[in-house]
């Protein structure tokens, strides 16, 4: 066995007498995309089938972009869900729904224990403290946590559902409780695939199907490791009897506070700007009264976080409704959940970014707490490539075809809605050249899994060097 070089003595020295890892170490996140890359094969094949379609068969690009599409929990379609598919075509959908959102979902968290045990044991000492939920735990626990959670959530949301397709709307007992799983799935999965052809339209005024819908949609996309955490502090705090809100809130970690703070002024934002903007639009908000504009504000803040139902027609509201829908699908849910985007908690990094160079202060702090500097260029990589990619996307789109046929907001809009996963759409899915929609199908995929392997594999690539390069300035501005 020849010996050792003095350079890798020097680097086996400065590891701490470990050795190197090694050159091909096996990526997990590979075997996920290869996990989601059949399930869409499968599912492709099996809505190719003629018992899955009421009337023709499914083309191959429709039935792809479909399988993609519901794998992916984004919601955008090529074809009318409810009168195209079968039923059989629609248990396909919802068993790819339920497949991406728990993959995803179960994915996300266990890439974080894998990252967590590649860290020291200072490191890791310091994430146990700072994220309570996926930290030191095993990989059973969180398999069954994310499991047992998204049963019991399902269930309560698919009964108080097909309870009101029952009883309020006179549907049959078999189609109430079909519908109440399908919506239900879709909905805590952030699918937003429906089983009507005008998506939650007919029920914009009724709290009773759209906030049920809105809290499954919040729920499954701020991220099981923030729900963990929360429902085993709510246990800690029932048992020591101290449930003062200001004490609980100073044990959430950072990752959590970050997450609900975040997310919770989101949807307030996002509330008062489409109440604002639509107020007065015929085709949107006009006819309804306050409660139900309200409602209706609301509904519209939420899926953006990424759902994909709308109560309103998304092709008739304001330009400037769909910009700023743009942004909230861009910013997405949070991380470890179902849901889109560059997750809320990149964004926020990026808010306290700048905030940290207006003040000329040397590090970025949230709550208290100091960022590692490895995490804010990941939040910083993360970001900028998910914005190259919209706009290369988008630009690759409108060049190969009219504006008169396809204007620019209007591709932007669903090119932002593939990449994020959310799935809302102006209309014009179906209009989309067959290339046009393989693109979309491709973005969609890149999307859902992404910002997760990205940031994986940014994190497990960080490294130490013996030596460091001599400092430049560059202007800036």
């Amino acid at each position: 066995m020849p010996l050792p070089s003095p350079r890798d003595r020097a680097r086996r020295l400065l590891a701490g007498g470990r050795r190197a890892p090694s050159a091909s170490p096996r990526r997990p996140a590979q075997l996920v995309a290869l996990g989601f890359l059949a399930a869409i094969a499968a599912g492709t094949l099996l809505l190719l089938l003629p018992v899955a379609a009421t009337g023709r068969p499914a083309s191959f690009v429709e039935a792809l972009f479909t399988a993609a599409s519901a794998a992916c929990v984004t919601g955008l379609v090529v074809v009318d869900t409810a009168t195209f598919w079968s039923p059989f075509g629609q248990g396909v959908i919802l068993v790819l729904i339920q497949i991406g959102g728990f993959g995803v979902m179960t994915v996300a968290s266990l890439l974080g224990l894998v990252l967590t045990r590649r860290l020291g044991l200072r490191s890791r000492l310091v994430a146990a403290e700072s994220t309570h939920a996926v930290g030191l735990g095993d990989v059973r626990r969180v398999m069954l946590g994310a499991l047992t959670f998204t049963l019991v959530a399902e269930t309560v949301l698919a009964v108080v559902l097909a309870t009101r397709f029952l009883v309020t709307y006179g549907t049959g007992l078999r189609d109430a409780v079909w519908s109440g799983v399908f919506h239900s799935l879709s909905a805590f999965n952030n699918a937003g695939f429906s089983l009507y052809s005008d998506s939650l339209m007919q029920f914009v005024g009724d709290p009773w199907i759209c906030l049920p819908i809105c809290a499954a949609v919040v729920l499954g996309g701020i991220g099981f490791p923030v729900l963990l955490e929360l429902v085993r502090l709510a246990r800690r705090e029932r048992v020591s009897g101290q449930r003062h809100p200001l004490l609980v809130l100073r044990r959430w970690s950072v990752h959590a506070r970050l997450t609900v703070v975040t997310t919770a002024v989101l949807l307030v934002v996002g509330t008062v700007v489409f109440l604002t903007v639509e107020w007065a639009n015929p085709r949107t908000f006009g006819p309804l009264d306050v409660p139900e504009k309200a409602l209706a504000a609301f509904t519209q803040s939420v899926m953006p976080r990424t759902a994909g139902f709308n109560s309103v027609d998304t092709s008739a509201l304001n330009h400037g409704s769909w910009f700023f829908t743009d942004i909230l699908m861009f910013i997405g849910g949070g991380t470890a959940g179902t849901a889109g985007g560059v997750k809320v908690g990149t964004f926020a990094l990026l808010a306290f970014i700048i905030w940290a160079e207006l003040r000329g202060d040397a590090d970025v702090t949230v709550f208290d707490r100091r960022v590692r500097s490895a995490t804010l260029r990941s939040a910083l990589t993360v970001a900028l490539l998910a914005l190259a990619l919209v706009v290369l996307a988008t630009f690759a789109i409108a060049v190969s075809t009219s504006p008169e046929r396809l204007p620019l907001d209007r591709v932007l809009f669903e090119v932002v809605s593939a990449f994020t996963t959310t799935g809302l759409s102006t209309g014009i899915t179906a209009q989309l050249d067959s290339w046009h929609q393989c693109l979309l199908a491709a973005l969609m995929f890149l999307g859902r899994l992404g910002p997760i392997t990205l940031a994986t594999g940014l994190a497990l690539r960080n490294r130490q060097r013996v030596y460091r390069r001599p400092e430049s300035a560059v202007l800036i501005g």
